[in-house]
């Protein structure tokens, strides 16, 4: 349809015609089961209403959907098609690795392929829109839903944003009604990703001058990626509720970021508008919201009930509903719906695309470069095929086939691996595999759900007998970690640790044994210490996917490489939390062995994180050139593309082994109007490098680089020193220095 048809359209439905297409009810309310959460647990929805509801959510299937689609279109006066939407995070049935994994790649490439695959599998099984990508920053690991994140780092943020957005969409606007394609919805706008104390769903605190400088970077990605869809928080931010926020949502972004798509509440968000304490009831809640410029209602009957009213009485002006409407049908003739509603609908293409082999191989591929190598004592991984007959591997996760994380709808468990599988797929059947303990002592409830876990008679039978075996082995791989459901949404927790009966039995096992290998799965950074210091050798693979134990096998054998390196800092101990390497040094900076105590920190244990922002191991070693940094001449400082600035380094291999390495480019704006981070990454490049091979690695430096917030809340850069450093994570002393004048 013309956009002219489009409006012609909008001029000829009712008012209950245009606050339907307002409303999203979920799957259950047209006959399938799904968990209702919040207050729409006791709405009253009549058949009426479902006939003007415009979209769906959480469901999927070519045949269920293209039913409700027929049935929708021929009670909808102008029979205009539904919108189909569900979360599909890091894939549809097809599992990547969650998204903070993805982060640690530092390949949005690996994002963006990943989009494409969940978008022609899910648009095989009849969805039109995701609620993805997640773009928060993340600061806090105690948050549950940092592994929905690429991580802590701004520009990390834009780049993974961006590109999932563009795999999801394609690359164009016009490429979204293309066969395969489906719509993307950057969430959570804003800054849901940072709640006081890592509570999930609470109150932010942040001024404008933070919020602009670091918190919508990823938003912004996604809008540069063309995103059609944005997502409400659930939280407040400065003491008012994102759902409610007139200038966040019409002046930040809309206006400042760009966006012009379809902006949906997060589920029930415009009613719990009256717990939050800024509405009285709904009635003030849909009057807020609508003004706000909430399009579309996610399951609560505020709008279906109360905007009617606010317009026939004069309170809300139609137009507001008008513009909401026109987004909303744009979107759908984006999609091409009014042609085609189902549109890539096709039972024949969900069991020829779902779960291929192309599909698999990417996944596995996508895997194995997001596990990032926290320790390695005397080469201790990999391991050698000739070895593991007298290897051991224990632990909850070496026979489980639950590796995908929390938000995978869709993943059927049926169709995974588990590591044991792999390992004996591998190297036979001559290795030695245990149990060694559960997930939990007894039965542990999490998020609702229970998780069965072994007794304390049951944990030390167990735990003892694994100790018996690895007092004969050469070496034990223990695989341990969070359960799924420890991470994900309503999953903060205080103390970000393994399990107690995980940790009893690496402690035993490492009392007998030398030799001990973890191999850590986890939706979040946890905490290492202890770990490392009972272990030789330390993988973390995070939640990897439908094809997380063939990679891990690979990786663990030496096959793949561990390229990871870390999207978020890992702390000494929890309560470092809120933790991130691009704070700012304050005025009484602690140096490294310094004894004195009135400097920033703490008494009781180290300050900085363990593990550092873009850190991580190799099966090989790399060596830097010190930083070399020229001045390029320039006809005219207008001409902001052209490179000001180029630094470089030489990077050599010094192992024994083919390796890659992810070069990272930090820059520190020495003194600013006001204070800046102690270093800000700016690019990276990754590199494949054989034995003693060498290769100049180089990064132009424009001056856009150097812009920020300055003190009068303008933006743009300011002249003085500036510090150029290169190395292998955020904690590289390698440098140069600058002066922009």
């Amino acid at each position: 349809m013309t956009e002219q048809q489009l409006k012609d359209l909008l001029a000829d439905m009712s008012l209950e015609e245009k606050i339907g297409q307002m409303v999203q009810l979920t799957a259950n309310f047209y006959g399938t089961d799904m968990l209702i959460t919040g207050p729409m647990g006791s709405a009253k929805i009549e058949p009426e209403d479902m006939k003007l509801c415009g979209t769906i959510l959480g469901t999927s299937g070519a045949a269920k959907l293209k039913e409700i689609q027929d049935n929708a279109m021929a009670t909808q006066p102008h029979h205009i098609p539904m919108l189909f939407m569900l979360d599909v995070i890091n894939g549809f049935q097809t599992i990547f690795p969650i998204p903070l994994a993805q982060g640690c790649s530092f390949e949005p490439e690996i994002a963006r392929k990943g989009a494409q695959i969940a978008a022609k599998e899910a648009a095989a099984s009849g969805l039109h829109v995701t609620f993805a990508p997640m773009a928060d920053l993340v600061r806090d690991a105690r948050w549950g839903r940092v592994m929905e994140s690429p991580g802590e780092d701004p520009y990390l943020n834009y780049c993974f944003a961006k590109a999932m957005t563009e795999g999801f969409q394609g690359e164009t606007p016009e490429n979204l009604k293309e066969k395969g394609n489906i719509s993307a919805c950057l969430k959570h706008f804003a800054c849901y990703g940072y709640p006081e104390g890592g509570r999930e769903y609470d109150n932010v605190e942040l001024s404008e001058r933070t919020l602009r400088q670091d918190y919508l970077s990823g938003y912004q990605g996604a809008v540069d990626g063309g995103c059609r869809m944005a997502m409400t928080s659930f939280n407040t931010l400065n003491r008012v509720p994102s759902t409610a926020n007139k200038w966040l949502m019409r002046k930040v972004l809309r206006e400042d970021l760009g966006f012009d798509g379809v902006l949906i509440s997060d589920y029930s968000a415009v009613e719990e508008l009256i717990p939050h304490g800024i509405a009285e009831d709904k009635r003030e809640a849909a009057r807020l919201a609508i003004e706000a410029g909430v399009d579309i209602d996610m399951m609560s009957d505020v709008y279906l009930h109360y905007l009617k009213e606010l317009v026939t009485s004069g309170e809300v002006d139609e137009t507001l509903v008008n513009e909401a409407v026109l987004r909303i049908l744009k979107l759908k003739n984006d999609l091409g719906l009014f042609e085609n509603p189902y549109k890539d609908a096709s039972e024949e293409d969900e069991k020829n695309l779902i779960l291929c082999d192309a599909h698999r191989a990417a996944a596995r591929e996508a895997a194995s470069k997001t596990f990032v190598l926290l320790k390695n004592e005397n080469k201790t991984l990999p391991l050698s095929e000739q070895e593991v007959a007298d290897v051991l591997f224990a632990g909850p996760y070496v026979d489980t086939r639950a590796l995908c994380g929390a938000w995978s709808f869709p993943a059927t468990y049926d169709n995974i691996k588990t590591v044991q599988e792999c390992i004996q797929e591998h190297i036979g059947n001559a290795c030695h595999f245990m149990k060694g303990c559960s997930m939990f002592y007894d039965k542990e409830v999490i998020r609702d759900y229970v998780e069965e876990g072994m007794t304390p008679d049951e944990a030390e039978a167990s735990i003892e007998q694994t100790v018996q075996a690895a007092k004969s082995a050469s070496k034990v791989v223990l695989f341990l970690g969070e359960s799924f459901r420890q991470t994900g949404e309503g999953a903060s927790r205080t103390c970000i640790t393994l399990p107690e009966i995980q940790m009893e039995l690496l402690k035993r096992v490492s009392a007998v044994n030398n030799n001990v290998i973890v191999v850590l799965f986890a939706g979040r950074p946890i905490e290492v210490a202890l770990i490392e210091s009972l272990a030789k050798a330390v993988l973390y693979v995070w939640m990897p996917g439908t094809e997380g134990a063939v990679a891990i096998t690979d990786v663990l054998f030496g096959v793949k490489e561990p390229t990871g390196r870390l999207a978020m800092s890992f702390p000494n101990v929890s309560s470092q939390e809120p933790l991130y390497y691009n704070r700012f040094q304050g005025g009484r900076p602690r140096n490294p062995g310094d004894p004195k105590a009135f400097c920033i920190g703490y008494i009781d244990t180290e300050y900085r994180p363990l593990h550092s922002f873009g850190y991580g191991l190799s099966y090989t070693t790399f060596s830097y050139s010190p930083v070399t940094v020229i001045k390029r001449e320039t006809n005219t400082k207008a001409n902001e593309a052209e490179a000001a600035w180029v630094a470089s380094v030489m990077v050599t291999n010094t192992g024994d082994r083919e390796g890659t390495e992810t070069v990272q480019l930090y820059i520190r704006d020495v003194s600013g109007s006001v204070v800046r981070p102690v270093r800000e990454l700016k690019g990276f490049e990754k590199i494949t490098l054989k034995p003693g091979e060498s290769r100049e690695v180089s990064f132009e430096i424009i001056e856009p680089m150097l812009r920020f917030w300055r003190i009068d809340m303008t933006y743009g850069s300011e002249p003085g020193k500036f510090e150029v450093y290169i190395g292998g994570d955020s904690t590289t002393e390698n440098k140069a220095e600058f002066d922009e004048v």
